[in-house]
């Protein structure tokens, strides 16, 4: 399962963040967002736990909690709302939505 952890300390590196989840099972990806051009931290990042169970375990033990000095939202990622086009723009993909009423 994917995570999102939001709220990051700018100081909090991709290894700190490695150690914190894997107290809770075993961490199969790990990176911080980064600004293109300062190549600082955005303030958050993504995990990837190999087990749901593990994942939503951790979810539950740090959203809301203090890290490095930041209360840390910790939540299941989810899927973007655009997708990039064979062309390389980003265009709102299509939703199964009724008409006609």
């Amino acid at each position: 399962m994917k995570l999102l952890v939001r709220n990051l300390a700018r100081t909090t590196t991709e290894a700190h963040i490695r150690d914190l989840f894997e107290d809770f099972g075993r961490v199969t990806a790990c990176n911080i967002v980064l600004d293109a051009e300062t190549g600082r931290s955005k303030g958050f990042g993504f995990v990837e736990m190999a087990d749901d169970r593990d994942a939503k375990a951790a979810i539950s033990h740090l959203n809301a909690t203090d890290f490095h000095g930041a209360r840390i939202r910790v939540k299941k990622a989810s899927k973007k709302n655009h997708a990039r086009s064979e062309s390389g723009e980003f265009t709102p993909r299509r939703r199964n939505v009724r008409r006609g009423r």
